[in-house]
């Protein structure tokens, strides 16, 4: 039974990560084993500037990637030799971050004679949900969540799977940080907003939109709006249990809309299985919303620990190696650039 081993990059935002992948690609269930992982986080920087700064980040991978990638081979005992593939994250991201990444993993292409995987971001949070290698049923709803990106996506199965629910422009995000940041919370605002919710006592019934669409897009706009407007006129400062009360109904406003629009599409689609993946996915109402969901309709559910909910470079190595069981084939180094928004189709 072949086995191969990819070292994966990723460098798309503000986490400099590189993981080690062992696995078969003569099986009939996918089986694979990470080696190592190591990701050098950028948090405390940008907690000062209270939001991402491109160019800050770009420089700080540059100045790591090189014994993040060092420490990776060296945690798994390998040398460059030892590899069958490289796999690095070009699309989606930050362009000066994707470019860091990028043009390192093509150094070490050409350098080693090593066949280039450029991966796709969102299909490495995709993946992320079968970390476990355990057997999956298909087919299967997959809820993508970022603070850039909510999709809905059709596996046939593990090779094959198709868009049928994003959001339908750039200021739909779910905007955790925008609304942590009315709230004067601390960056990054996602896990802020979670914790600020267990403490919420009223729902003050935000708007849930396009909750009641036939189709399965998102818009978080008008809930942003909604909540700016609300602390608009209330009298300043916000008492604790004030921003608590906002956390909360921001969240169950979220959580209503995406768990009501799963339900109607494994409906749909006759799913055995909802996975969640994206640095959302650690959100734990989310989470638990689902997983009841899940077990209520005798659903599979299966979620990633929350490490593997941010930015990581397992992911990518999870992703790469599925790449291979559909048979993508790897790209020449001088073919392969950032492109910060490839979409996953």
């Amino acid at each position: 039974m072949k086995q191969i081993t990819i070292l994966a990059i990723e460098t798309s935002c503000d986490e400099t990560a590189a993981a080690i992948l062992s696995g078969s690609i003569e099986s009939k269930q996918p089986s694979f084993k990470f080696l190592s992982s190591v990701i050098k986080s950028q948090i405390s920087i940008h907690q000062k500037t209270g939001g991402v700064v491109p160019e800050v980040a770009a420089r700080e991978h540059m100045a790591v990637i090189s014994p993040v990638v060092q420490k990776t081979l060296a945690d798994a005992k390998l040398t460059l030799s030892k590899l069958d593939y490289v796999a690095v994250t070009s699309g989606p991201g930050l362009i000066a971050s994707l470019i860091v990444g990028t043009e390192f993993a093509k150094g070490i292409a050409t350098g080693a004679n090593i066949p280039l995987l450029p991966t796709n971001h969102m299909s490495g949070h995709l993946y992320s949900a079968f970390a476990d290698g355990k057997p999956a049923q298909f087919p299967a709803l997959a809820i993508i969540v970022s603070g850039g990106h909510t999709m809905f996506l059709l596996m046939k199965d593990y090779k094959s799977y198709k868009v049928v629910g994003n959001t339908v422009d750039d200021l739909s995000l779910i905007p955790f940080d925008k609304v942590a940041r009315l709230l004067n919370l601390p960056y990054p605002g996602g896990p802020e907003i979670s914790k600020l919710a267990q403490s919420g006592k009223t729902d003050l019934n935000f708007p849930r939109p396009m909750l009641h669409f036939k189709n399965f897009d998102f818009s978080f706009a008008g809930l942003k709006t909604a909540v700016l407007y609300h602390i608009d006129k209330l009298k300043k400062p916000l008492s604790k249990q004030t921003k608590a009360d906002i956390a909360m109904s921001f969240e169950n406003a979220v959580v209503d809309v995406i768990t009501q629009k799963a339900l109607k599409a494994v409906q749909k689609h006759g799913c055995k299985t909802i996975t969640l993946a994206g640095g959302v996915a650690a959100n734990r109402a989310l989470r638990e919303s689902l997983a009841k969901l899940s077990a209520e309709n005798g659903l599979n559910f299966k979620v990633p620990n929350h490490e593997l909910c941010g930015d990581n470079a397992q992911m990518i190595a999870l992703a790469a190696y599925f790449n291979l069981l559909a048979g993508v084939k790897p790209s020449k180094p001088s073919q392969v650039h950032a492109n910060p928004a490839w979409e996953l189709l």
